[in-house]
């Protein structure tokens, strides 16, 4: 079913009143694909009353007042995207289209959504009850921080909202856990994956608010022993000081197991947008996770210039099989499904199945990662898993083709020698709809070394043995390269390089060139800021002019006529 979005639908559900308001600033789509949704749908398989209010107007009562007061509290997220990504390119103008809008035009989401809802419902509802803010921008957001729009460290988003609490990561238990102790008239300040604020100092210090804004050292040394503090194995309380007050947060909330995860997809999702805001136009991404089936979540990769493994976590874990077949099935019976899983994957495709057994029982290490500079060997990728969960999806009733769309982790194919080539030669056969996507990102070896990527020769091997594969199934297929221009360390004599490696090497001129977009909560954002390297301490080169930032991606994407 879907959650309700107004009083009618409340009282059809013969709610008297709602226990949870969720506030988002994305439509409402039902789908095991949407923060929102899946947290709205496990706190009703407990039993609470929940509604959500999606992309409410901030300048009048009547959205955000539509469903009433919540008896325990408001439960407020900007939404898939952080709203000021959402919002703004990497060059800072205001971006036209929504993704996440019906009708596709952005105009509905506010700047710093998370901050706009809590003051509307701050407006309308005095001494209301609970704030609660969570879902990427929030989580993300959750210390003092850089802000890319501002140019500045700005307090953690909990100062900045006035809200009560935080529930950061995945929120998959804590949200159950932090609704039953309101529930029973308790204190949630002791649960796991929960930040609030507090008078008094509690846990392991780090720099103060106003100590990372004087001094780049000291928010180096900020977000150093944050993000180090990410495992739920091994993290312990930090706080941080704002003036007389504390920032306080808790360890993370322990890892979904798989019969959890098994117990979220098995609930309840239309996979559509709710038909109050579907009259509103089309949505663009329920064209990408309609028919598509998530199979794990987390990503080992800590790529410098990603949030992943600060938001689902650097360990990753991942459905059982009989769950995703069954989500399979469901999908086959939607009415307008025409036979073809449009994905079949996560944060990146081909991490299903297998996990370091060190980091399961230890925790990911401190002074290491899985996969840079090299695949650890702890590691042992084996893709044998997925290779026999597209098969059995494809033997399905009403399947007839099921692809893979998310991002192939080329290193770990090569990594994985018992059986990395049976699954690069199944999907390349029967699973990439033209294209397969795979993101070098740069192939200057210390440009890469600042991204957290492996060197590019790996690419050369991988390339070749895709397009042998293409042409021994008699198709014309082709690798899509993602790269990022004006990362920090990156110069236009880098960029030159890059030009003649695509023009030389891979015999393409790049299209999915982006620039890079300093966003909360990344290395490669701390290096924008600070312009040191924050694992040498040594000088960065960062260019920070708009037009010196486009200059470096036209001379990749700029096409050379024949004279």
């Amino acid at each position: 079913m879907f959650l309700p979005t107004t009083m009618k639908e409340v009282k059809q559900l013969d709610w008297k009143r709602l226990d949870v308001i969720l506030v988002t600033g994305d439509t409402y789509i039902d789908s095991p694909f949407i923060g929102v949704a899946i947290i709205g749908k496990v706190l009703v398989d407990k039993g609470f009353r929940v509604g959500i209010i999606a992309q409410p107007d901030i300048n009048s009562k009547e959205d955000i007042a539509r469903l009433g007061e919540p008896a325990l509290f408001w439960g407020i997220t900007g939404g898939c995207v952080d709203s000021m990504v959402a919002n703004y390119t990497a060059l800072n103008k205001r971006r036209k289209k929504d993704d996440y809008t019906p009708g596709g035009i952005n105009n509905l989401r506010p700047d710093r959504a998370v901050i706009a809802y809590s003051n509307l419902v701050r407006r309308y509802f005095k001494d209301t009850k609970p704030l609660v803010l969570g879902g990427i921008e929030a989580s993300l957001r959750r210390i003092a921080h850089y802000d890319f729009k501002s140019n500045k460290i700005r307090r953690s988003i909990l100062f900045d909202a006035k809200a009560d609490y935080l529930l950061f990561g995945m929120a998959h238990s804590s949200i159950i856990n932090f609704a039953i102790a309101l529930k029973n008239n308790e204190n949630p300040e002791s649960l796991n994956g929960v930040a609030f604020i507090a008078k008094e100092k509690q846990g392991k210090k780090i720099p103060s608010f106003e100590e990372v804004k004087k001094s780049r050292n000291q928010f180096i040394k900020s977000f150093d022993l944050f993000y180090k503090n990410n495992d739920p194995i091994t993290a312990k309380r930090l706080y941080q000081k704002y003036n007389d007050r504390y920032l306080v947060l808790n360890p993370p909330e322990p890892y979904s197991t798989t019969r959890e995860l098994d117990h979220i997809h098995s609930l309840e999702f239309e996979r559509d947008v709710h038909p109050y805001y579907k009259k509103g136009g089309d949505v663009r991404a329920l064209d990408t996770i309609q028919f598509s089936i998530p199979i794990h979540y987390g990503c080992y990769g800590e790529c410098n210039f990603c949030a992943i493994s600060v938001h689902q976590g650097q360990t990753v874990r991942w459905r059982s099989e009989k769950s995703i077949i069954d989500e399979a099935k469901t999908v086959s019976r939607l009415k307008n499904f025409k036979g073809y899983i449009t994905d079949l994957g996560g944060p990146t495709a081909n991490m299903y199945g297998f996990e370091c057994k060190k980091k399961l029982t230890k925790g990911a290490c401190p002074d290491k990662r899985c996969l840079f500079p090299t695949p650890c060997k702890s590691l042992a990728p084996d893709h044998s898993g997925q290779t026999r969960l597209i098969q059995k999806i494809e033997q399905l009733p009403g399947i007839k083709k099921v692809f893979i769309n998310s991002g192939i982790r080329y290193d770990l194919i090569l990594s994985d020698k018992k059986h990395g080539s049976a699954y690069l030669k199944k999907i390349v056969k029967d699973n990439v709809s033209g294209q397969m996507k795979i993101a070098p990102e740069h192939t200057m070896p210390h440009v890469l070394k600042l991204m957290g990527k492996q060197n590019i020769d790996i690419l050369l091997k991988f390339k070749n043995k895709f397009d042998a594969l293409s042409k021994k199934a008699g198709k014309k297929q082709f690798l899509t390269y993602y790269l990022i221009a004006a990362h920090p360390g990156c110069t236009m004599r880098d960029m030159q390089g890059l030009k003649e490696f695509t023009t030389q090497k891979l015999k393409i001129t790049p299209e999915q060139v982006q620039i890079f977009t300093p966003s909360p909560s990344t290395w490669s954002t701390l290096m924008y800021y600070t312009r040191i390297d924050p694992f040498t301490m040594e000088p960065v080169f960062v260019e920070k002019n708009p037009a010196g930032k486009e200059k470096q991606k036209q001379l990749v994407t700029k096409k050379y006529r024949n004279r």
